[in-house]
């Protein structure tokens, strides 16, 4: 029987409209004021200034206003941090992106931390990730956050489940466990120097993909009927996972690209509109 696909783009398609017509709310209630998202460029990385494009257009999409902010890649961990705390006393700024990666003489974690809890809809700061998993309020990392709200809305029961998360990275790795383990699953971590990952995997009723390497989880070591979500995304189109060989044994998948991806961005727009209710409402 053919696998259930996890379609991202449909569904961040679909919230997009129910958040068009949230912003448009807030505008009436607030005197027109515009929900505005800044987002920090900090370089000239092609890669990356193509995903601040596409959030921009996101934004855009929903009625929202982005505020580019961009800087040479000769700027000092001071002129970066001088620049999110400029936009942290901004009123008018809802939520703040810095987009990873940064130049190598920037302290990048250092800048993460200093965005402001309330604005930090992007969930990269060490105390919203102690907040999320601790169960208290806090913004999620926007892809392993994505994740959830697709594995909810297709009705992907969670609870009691094995899931298995292949990766450890700090916004993508730990959070989507942390998440996982707060929807009542058992959880193992595992990454690219576990030993005798495939007997690991095979046990994974969920499994999400989120090592950074092109197929390096193979489809002979899933077992018959899991879910499976991958979070990657290489040149040629493919995941961390052989996604081509599991749509008949997987139960559900993701697919690459149009799983994860628009899920990102949709939950960072997402969070964005929350935020700015939060401060307008």
């Amino acid at each position: 029987m053919p696998a259930h696909i996890l379609d991202g783009k449909t569904l961040a398609a679909q919230t997009e409209a129910e958040l068009l017509a949230r912003v448009e709310n807030l505008k009436a209630q607030s005197g027109g004021q515009t929900p505005i998202l800044a987002t920090i460029l900090v370089g000239d990385d092609p890669a990356s200034a193509t995903y601040v494009k596409m959030k921009g257009n996101a934004c855009r999409r929903v009625g929202m206003d982005s505020m580019a902010v961009e800087m040479p890649s000769s700027t000092s961990t001071e002129e970066l941090l001088a620049k999110i705390d400029e936009l942290n006393h901004n009123a008018d700024v809802h939520g703040i992106l810095l987009q990873h990666p940064v130049p190598s003489q920037i302290d990048e974690r250092a800048c993460f931390d200093a965005i402001a809890l309330s604005k930090d809809v992007d969930g990269v700061t060490c105390l919203g990730f102690g907040r999320m998993a601790m169960g208290e309020d806090a913004y999620g990392c926007a892809t392993p956050q994505g994740i959830m709200r697709t594995l909810a809305h297709y009705g992907v029961e969670i609870e009691g489940k094995h899931a298995v998360v292949v990766g450890r990275s700090p916004i993508l790795g730990k959070p989507m466990a942390m998440m996982l383990l707060e929807k009542n699953a058992t959880v193992t971590i595992c990454h690219s120097r576990t030993q005798d990952l495939p007997a690991l995997v095979a046990q994974a009723d969920i499994l999400v993909g989120a090592v950074g390497k092109p197929e390096f989880i193979k489809a002979d070591w899933v077992k018959e009927g899991a879910v499976v979500v991958d979070a990657g995304y290489h040149p040629g189109g493919v995941g961390d996972i052989e996604l081509s060989a599991l749509t008949e044994k997987a139960s559900a998948y993701t697919p690459v690209p149009g799983g994860v991806g628009p899920m990102t961005i949709n939950t960072l727009i997402y969070q964005s509109v929350a935020s700015a209710e939060k401060s307008l409402g």
